[in-house]
């Protein structure tokens, strides 16, 4: 398995229990986030995976892909760890639930990747480097806010 860099971490304080906000996590991923990458930028790309697949509503979400990611570790409601990869890059998205005591939570959310020759360079440049992939994350954490 290649090895990983740190690239940035984002969180969100959340005013719900680590279970509720699991369940808006998970609701997200596999309703808003599943759909986002239309199918041909899927495939210029070369996600792997490719398709979203399973149910995210079990008890365990193995098996469980969406495009672009596969679950590598699932233990509700404290982790939930997307990998995946595609032509320019290999990464891992890893979401944590954080309790701060009653009906409050934070909810991290950690991204780790390679981007290996010139092509990932630039790659990392485009998506890391413009601030899409900060907007993107930060966005998304908060339409998990919302639905929590």
């Amino acid at each position: 398995m290649e090895k990983l860099s740190f690239v940035d971490e984002h969180a969100i304080d959340l005013a719900v229990s680590r279970e509720q906000a699991w369940r808006a996590l998970t609701h997200v991923l596999a309703t808003g986030f599943a759909m986002s990458m239309p199918a041909p930028a899927g495939w210029v790309l070369g996600l792997s995976p490719r398709r979203a697949h399973g149910d995210w509503t079990r008890a365990t979400l193995a098996g469980n892909t969406l495009p672009g990611f596969a679950v590598s570790d699932a233990r509700a409601p404290e982790r939930l760890t997307l990998r995946g990869h595609h032509r320019f890059s290999t990464y891992a998205l890893a979401f944590e639930l954080d309790s701060r005591g009653g009906e409050a939570c934070t909810l991290r959310a950690r991204t780790s990747a390679a981007f290996p020759g010139q092509t990932g360079r630039v790659y990392r440049s485009l998506v890391i480097g413009s601030g899409a992939h900060r907007i993107l994350v930060r966005r998304l954490l908060r339409t998990i806010a919302a639905r929590a």
